[in-house]
């Protein structure tokens, strides 16, 4: 016997059922019956009748067998129940011929041996669930690349696992839920209730899952805000990780019906989720790393500059993005005040080293009280000799705080803006990049009036996708007239800051730096 099977047998004759039921059931069988060809239409299309065979005798009172044949092959939802001719009187190779072309797998004329016919419903079983199950198992494949190329396409922990719990609910046809834990998040898991329903994100307080992929123990052990069941069921479970000593991944769904190849399935899942986690992780862990040496490397405070109103910030690349070497520098000296803000080319850990290394290069010809120019001319050659490979831009200002006289010198970056009152004017004056040989000693030589504003920043908050440069810094121009035109004394530059970066600073994937300073009315 190729197991039990729940088995439709359709004839008019009530004593014929009775043989046919009776050598079923004693093999095993579920049988359900049907005196016509629409009443086993119609049990064949209800979803609460399961059948995996079909019995029909060819004679039937209303409709032809052959016809019922037919369209039970012919409908999607019955297309791939087998169904098993049986006649008295259509038995000869004309009729065999008919009921097998339209839609029988097999043909048994009357008398039957019941050997035959319990032999023939096993091969028939044997292969219809061979065929169900590897449709099955080339669905859940499939529905398993989908569910790894939204996972792997995550950029964050919680939207990786609420994909990957909507997807096991696709594979699996069923519940599904899923925990995995970050530095940054915690341990998290979700729970998906249905496949179409929505993910349920929340705190996981413990994660008590055996490492075994088919536990099948009920569900009372499973992770949750308040540590109660999920499902009151048995479940299949599996713990993934991509690196030992790495927190686990967990996958858990219902055990019912589930069998060896959805246990394949399942740990598949399970390491995709996990090597997915794990991109995130490292990423994550390169990115923090970056930003808290790229933080270190910037002024940890402002230095006093009397006379003058200072303001900075330093906003890193979007959560998803790499780090970059946006830097700014300021440093207060007798009688006068050094700015500096700057850009290394590129977004990465190394971008930010590189960064690290200018800015103390910077320093130490600054100790020096070098001329802008000079300080300039100086970096470029140290970057030629020890960092060769390298682009950098930077502005350069040494300011006289008594008379507001400022030397400057700029190469390659986005030029400072002078903001005195409604007028916004551009300081032009640029050489070339840090790390080009060429001289970068030339400086730019202006005054800083009583009231007005000096506004450094980087390309980040100017470049953007639909801009050119030159519209990028026209819409500066145009966010700081509408900021800073008022009282110069009594607009508050830590405010313009936060306007420029919740206007300019949107949409952008890279990080930004902005200095301004302001001279005093008085004194």
């Amino acid at each position: 016997m190729s197991g039990a099977a729940d088995i439709l047998v359709v004839d008019d004759s009530p004593s014929k059922r009775y043989v046919i039921t009776s050598w079923l059931r004693r093999d095993g069988h579920r049988v359900t019956e049907a005196a016509t060809g629409a009443e086993a239409l119609a049990l064949l299309h209800d979803a609460a009748t399961p059948t995996e065979l079909v019995v029909l005798d060819v004679r039937l009172p209303d409709i032809d067998g052959f016809e019922v044949a037919e369209r039970i092959k012919e409908d999607p939802r019955t297309a791939a129940v087998p169904v098993i001719h049986i006649s008295a009187t259509a038995v000869h190779a004309v009729d065999r011929t008919q009921g097998l072309t339209r839609g029988a797998d097999a043909y048994l004329a009357e008398p039957i041996d019941p050997d035959e016919l319990l032999a023939t419903v096993g091969a028939l079983l044997r292969y219809s669930r061979a065929r169900h199950r590897a449709e099955r198992l080339a669905g859940r494949l499939t529905r398993l690349v989908e569910t790894t190329a939204a996972i792997n396409a995550a950029t964050s922990l919680p939207q990786l696992l609420r994909l990957g719990a909507a997807g096991a609910a696709r594979v699996f046809d069923g519940p599904a839920a899923v925990a995995a834990a970050s530095p940054e998040t915690g341990a998290l898991a979700v729970q998906v209730d249905a496949v179409a329903a929505l993910p349920v994100v929340r705190p996981a307080s413990r994660v008590e899952f055996e490492v075994d992929p088919l536990g099948g123990r009920p569900g009372t052990e499973l992770f949750g805000q308040d540590g109660g069941p999920w499902w009151d069921a048995p479940v299949c479970r599996v713990v993934a990780r991509a690196k030992q000593g790495r927190e686990p991944l967990h996958i858990v769904v219902p055990a019912a019906g589930f069998g060896d190849d959805d246990a394949d399935v399942l740990r598949q899942l399970g390491q995709a989720m996990a090597l997915a986690v794990e991109a995130l992780r490292s990423y994550d862990e390169e990115r923090r790393t970056a930003l808290t040496l790229q933080r270190s490397m910037l002024p940890p405070s402002l230095p006093p500059v009397p006379g003058y109103d200072v303001a900075v910030r330093y906003r890193p690349a979007g959560d998803h993005a790499y780090v970059g070497g946006d830097f700014y520098e300021i440093v207060a000296v007798q009688g006068h005040v050094v700015a500096a803000i700057g850009d290394v080319a590129g977004h990465s850990l190394r971008a930010a080293t590189i960064m690290a290394e200018v800015r103390h290069a910077l320093r130490a010809y600054l100790a020096e009280d070098h001329a802008p120019g000079l300080t300039l001319e100086r970096l470029n050659r140290m970057m030629l000799r020890f960092l060769p490979e390298e682009i950098v831009t930077m502005c350069l200002l040494r300011i006289e705080l008594s008379t507001g006289a400022i030397r400057m010198a700029n190469a390659g970056h986005p030029p400072p803006l002078l903001v005195a009152g409604s007028d916004v004017r551009l300081v032009e004056g640029r050489v070339a990049l840090l790390g080009v040989p060429t001289p970068h000693d030339a400086e730019t030589q202006f005054v800083l009036g009583r009231g007005e504003s000096l506004v450094l920043v980087t390309d980040g908050l100017i470049e953007r996708r639909g801009y050119t440069f030159n519209q990028g810094l026209e819409r500066l121009q145009a966010a700081l007239v509408a900021g800073m035109s008022r009282d110069a004394g009594a607009v508050d530059l830590e405010a313009v800051c936060d306007a420029l970066l919740a206007g300019l600073g949107e949409d952008t994937d890279d990080d930004v730096a902005l200095l301004v300073i302001r001279r005093g009315i008085s004194g």
